[in-house]
């Protein structure tokens, strides 16, 4: 692999999603419109956006030996990804069930197995493929041991490494000096700084305490209104697209997959941050999951 390479290590679930009027509220059963079931997972959908995108992605994961399994890893052979990493678990593959309301707000429920099955030993069995790439993608839906392992391996071989956050869950203090760019979305970022996140400049004070805490550089997320770069300079604003959204999901690892194949080809934070924003806005046009990623082709940027 090129230090252009972009490695995604994270999970790969089978998305299960009904359109509803409104999510249903504890004890409601609420009758739906539109089903759909598709690849998904956050680890699957920021390496496919990324490979859409034009990057050069290589992907591991682990997948049951079940046809949910057989089936991501033909999907991904037609996305053009190098799954030769991709490992098999005796768990079943992981699973999403979805409900997304007409305000395109969504809640997701996840049966990880075998993303849960990503263990250390697997990390040190890719070594190989990590010391080799340009950036190292992670995100929260595998086992944090196995997510501190791949940063530090790659942090210590020289590549840039990437953490989305999410799903928001307790991580070691030692993870964070090995992470070159967090990308959190308010409530992430709340949650592992410690401090309110209400607006632009709240974000940017809690930016400075993921920072001394040893992170390198910071994107937040902040939805609809756009993201905020934090870069040890005067932060700096990137608004969002106005556009109607029918769907969020996958927004987020439309972004991550997007800013990194930005960065491989050499673009600064703040021109890589106005990329993924401009391939997320296409995303939140379209229901589903890796169904409603763009492609290179799609953007006007």
């Amino acid at each position: 692999m090129s230090k252009r390479t972009i490695l995604v290590i994270g999970s790969s679930n089978t998305d299960m999603t009904v359109k509803t009027k409104a999510l249903p509220l504890p004890g409601e059963t609420v009758l739906g419109g539109v089903f759909t079931m598709g690849a998904g997972g956050k680890g699957a959908n920021q390496a496919v956006a990324a490979r859409r995108l034009g990057g050069d992605v290589k992907f591991i994961c682990k997948v049951g030996r079940d046809i949910f399994g057989d089936n991501a890893l033909a999907h991904y052979a037609e996305e053009g990804l190098d799954t030769s990493g991709v490992l098999r678990s005796d768990l079943p593959s992981g699973v999403a069930l979805i409900s997304v309301d007409e305000k395109a707000e969504n809640c997701i429920v996840v049966a990880s197995g075998a993303n849960n099955d990503l263990l250390e030993a697997d990390i040190e069995a890719s070594k190989e493929a990590i010391e080799a790439c340009g950036i190292l993608l992670l995100q929260l839906e595998t086992p944090v041991p196995s997510v501190l392992k791949a940063a530090k391996m790659a942090h210590e071989a020289g590549a840039t490494v990437v953490l989305n956050p999410a799903p928001a869950c307790p991580l070691p203090d030692e993870l964070f000096p090995f992470v070159d760019l967090f990308i959190p979305n308010e409530t992430e970022l709340a949650s592992f700084s410690g401090m309110p996140v209400g607006d632009a400049g709240q974000a940017a004070a809690a930016a400075g305490e993921m920072q001394r805490k040893g992170v390198g550089k910071l994107i937040v997320t902040m939805g609809s209104k756009g993201s905020l770069i934090c870069d040890g300079g005067e932060p700096v604003f990137v608004p969002a697209k106005k556009v109607k959204a029918v769907d969020t999901t996958a927004a987020g690892d439309t972004f991550c997959g997007a800013l990194c194949v930005a960065l491989s080809e050499g673009k600064g934070l703040k021109e890589a941050a106005e990329f993924a924003t401009a391939a997320s806005a296409l995303t939140v046009q379209k229901m589903g999951a890796q169904n409603s990623i763009p492609f290179r082709k799609d953007l006007t940027i």
